[in-house]
């Protein structure tokens, strides 16, 4: 099942770049922009580390995906 994420969109609505928000976890920017296009799945301390970053639970900012786009 597919992992997906809001990191993009609550990053943009905190005004972050992706330099910001890689500072404030500790990882490259890259490694920020390779979440947001999903095409690399974080480590479960990375994901917390991501979602305190936004004052979120994990849930409110990954999800997976069952079928169609239907979270689970």
């Amino acid at each position: 099942m597919p992992l997906e994420n809001r990191l993009r969109a609550m990053r943009v609505d905190r005004g972050w770049t992706q330099e910001d928000l890689a500072r404030a976890v500790g990882v490259t920017r890259q490694t920020i922009h390779a979440i947001e296009k999903s095409g690399y799945e974080p480590s479960i301390r990375l994901a917390l580390e991501l979602a305190r970053a936004f004052g979120a639970s994990v849930d409110d900012v990954f999800w997976l995906v069952r079928a169609k786009g239907e979270k689970s």
